[in-house]
């Protein structure tokens, strides 16, 4: 046996690896390679044995949401060696070393095992099948919330079938991609909480906790005081953010919260000032790490998003693989309480572009920037 190949077979008996997952774990990912990858702090005696330098998000806590990946579950498998469909993707994420997915959708290529719409009960058991062969849980997914209130036979019969389904595949949580509501006015919001109240007593008597996940124009300011417009809505706020007024309103014992931590941080750049009660232009900055640790528990997923500055633009941020940017994971990860808690994915909407494979090697490269951060 060669000198390489005794290193690579000691260092995988010591990591308790099998060899293609060795080889998974270290392979080099070309294409990514000019994407900076975050190097924890030299380990220090005293602070190990602290526990300082401690993976701030553990192991089993390694997750990503497959929207990131929506191009290789969509695609043909018939056109392409690529990964591609549920099955396939599974195995590409179990061998980087993830360990939770978030689902967004049920649905992939027609070509694929198990046909284009796996969003049934025998569509989630061959889910739950493939991610069990991969050493994956499921941990969310951005599903169906209903449309109606009261709600309709129709939407309650098909939001039993999104919890049976979660059940099956082994959720602790269930929820959607977008806002409770996108109305900036108080009442809406009161309606909000009433509809969101009654689904998440539905998700408890499932075993499940139901969420709601953010945007940025969440974390807008609250019109819910001043003059009256025409159609006598207020027009101006009293400070209070809309999603921190839901806060409020909502049951903590029936409604939680996955912060999209990069839009938590455009709404930071976008949303500082509002017009008080008495017409004068106030400025309140936001801050995403306070609003969490105000209600750590109601917060059991994250996204874990990247971004680099940039002023110029809209948002205030360009989204880059996980490690790349300049938003401060280490600090914000490292400064909440439970560590053990919450469920962090990895998302980047443009992750898929013109390489075909470049969704699937920026999920590599993020899963080591994940697996790098240290406090």
């Amino acid at each position: 046996m060669s000198q390489l190949h005794e290193q690579e077979e000691t260092l995988r008996r010591t990591l308790g690896l099998s060899r293609r997952r060795l080889l998974a774990a270290t392979a080099g990912i070309a294409a990514a390679a000019a994407v900076p990858l975050a190097q924890p702090a030299a380990a220090d005696p005293v602070q190990a044995q602290s526990g300082w330098n401690r993976p701030l998000i553990p192991p089993g806590k390694r997750g990503i949401i497959l929207y990131t990946v929506r191009d290789a579950i969509g695609r043909d498998p018939a056109s392409t060696t690529l990964p591609s469909g549920f099955r396939r993707v599974f195995e590409a994420l179990g061998r980087i070393g993830y360990q939770q997915v978030e689902f967004a959708g049920y649905r992939q290529h027609a070509n694929a095992e198990g046909g284009a719409n796996l969003e049934t009960v025998e569509g989630a058991r061959l889910l739950r099948g493939w991610l069990d062969d991969n050493g994956l849980r499921a941990e969310g997914n951005h599903g169906f919330i209903p449309a109606s209130w009261p709600l309709s036979t129709a939407d309650l019969d098909r939001f039993k079938q999104v919890l049976e389904i979660a059940n099956i595949l082994g959720l602790d949580h269930v929820g959607t991609g977008s806002d409770p509501t996108g109305s900036a006015y108080k009442a809406d919001w009161d309606v909000a909480a009433e509809k969101w109240n009654a689904l998440g007593e539905l998700a408890c008597r499932a075993g499940l906790k139901l969420y709601t996940h953010n945007h940025d124009a969440a974390y807008a300011f609250l019109l819910d005081s001043g003059p009256l417009d025409d159609q006598g809505r207020p027009t101006r706020s009293s400070g209070i953010r809309k999603l921190e007024y839901f806060f409020k309103i909502s049951d903590p014992g029936r409604v939680y919260f996955e912060m999209d931590i990069f839009w938590a941080h455009v709404a930071q750049f976008k949303h500082r000032t509002y017009t008080a009660p008495d017409g004068s232009a106030q400025t309140d900055v936001f801050d995403p790490l306070a609003t969490v640790l105000a209600q750590e528990k109601r917060f059991p997923l994250f996204h874990a998003k990247d971004g680099t500055s940039n002023p110029g633009t809209a948002n205030g941020y360009d989204m880059v693989p996980f490690g790349a940017g300049d938003i401060d994971y280490a600090r914000f990860f490292g400064r909440l309480r439970s560590r053990g808690l919450h469920n962090p994915m990895y998302e980047q909407d443009n992750a898929p572009g013109a390489d075909p494979g470049q969704s699937l090697q920026y999920a590599e490269l993020s899963y080591r920037n994940l697996a790098a951060l240290r406090g």
